[in-house]
């Protein structure tokens, strides 16, 4: 996405808390490059998925809650019960939300989602623990619902189908006209462009129709990273990003990172060009890996601990 790229490339031109470590890009460039480039599949075991359109409306409903797992200080991290095992975070949304579809609660009928009500989700999100911004994540299931039902039809097949085969445009779509997902800030008064959440749809899509169907985008190279706070966790265990001594020790003291303060704005853009930086890295050993997939390739590193040993920044946000 032009814009993103465009803003990112400004604010790094620009930056005073971040920095890129080029060399640490391309050691992890000849790294990832020494061996069998596994790109991560879709995962089928957590994700709704039955070749229909209430999969988009799955998708959808997924993508607008997806932000902010982490718990505040004090509170006990969200999780989940399956099977025999605990889920949190991401996961446990993505469970959470599947078994609600499984058996049938009407989360795939946008009227339900438009005057849904805090006791419904509280009853889906279900566990223990807590999961903070609810009512916000309230607002923007009933934001998403009026939205489908007044513009599409009720139909996010719909929506799909008039972005012409361009996950771009969908993304640009949906950061427009969507308020929840429309993750824009503000840098030396430049408007810098994000659209996590927006891109991570797209990109969802394509995910969990294989590139096919509803998920034949032709342009998925024009995703840039999805800038969250796993990503950038990874980056500077690896060493590729690194902080201002300030900035490192409010983060590495879970002090609280404001929305569209000029460091979170630094930190997410880093990691957007660090991962652009990575992709061209590859790309000279003819690796021709695109900007979403190494963010899964990252994103996958950041489930594991020895990406884990400093914390990660802590910004209260619907975005990410």
């Amino acid at each position: 996405m032009k814009e993103v790229i465009d803003s990112a490339r400004y604010v790094i031109r620009n930056s005073r808390h971040v920095r890129i470590n080029r060399e640490s890009v391309r050691n992890l460039a000849e790294q990832i490059a020494s061996r069998p480039l596994t790109i991560p599949q879709w995962d089928q075991a957590h994700h709704y998925f039955d070749g229909t359109e209430k999969t988009l409306h799955y998708l959808f409903v997924l993508d607008t809650l997806n932000f902010c797992f982490w718990p505040q200080p004090g509170h006990e991290r969200w999780a989940i019960k399956y099977k025999d095992e605990e889920l949190s975070g991401y996961y446990a949304l993505a469970e959470a939300l599947k078994e609600a579809f499984t058996h049938g609660y009407p989360l795939h009928d946008p009227a339900f989602l438009a005057s849904m009500k805090m006791a419904d989700l509280e009853e889906i999100l279900s566990g223990k623990g807590h999961l903070q911004l609810m009512k916000e994540r309230l607002l923007a299931l009933q934001e998403l619902g009026t939205y489908l039902v007044v513009k599409w039809q009720g139909s996010p097949a719909k929506l799909v189908e008039a972005c012409e085969g361009s996950a771009v445009n969908l993304a640009k779509k949906v950061g427009n006209e969507i308020s929840s997902f429309r993750d824009v800030g503000q840098y030396n008064r430049r408007r810098v462009y994000f659209y996590k959440r927006a891109q991570i749809l797209a990109a969802d899509i394509y995910g969990a129709f294989n590139g096919k169907g509803w998920g034949k985008f032709y342009d998925m190279e024009g995703l840039t990273a999805f800038a969250d706070y796993k990503l950038p966790q990874v980056l500077r265990e690896l060493g590729v990003l690194t902080y201002s001594p300030k900035l490192a020790a409010k983060i590495d003291s879970r002090r609280l990172i404001p929305q569209g303060s000029i460091e979170e704005i630094e930190i997410r853009a880093h990691t957007i060009w660090a991962v652009e930086l990575l992709c061209a890295q590859l790309r000279q050993g003819e690796h021709n890996i695109r900007a979403f997939e190494m963010d899964w390739i990252l994103w996958n590193l950041g489930q594991q601990d020895t990406y884990r040993k400093k914390p990660y920044h802590r910004t209260v946000t619907i975005y990410y």
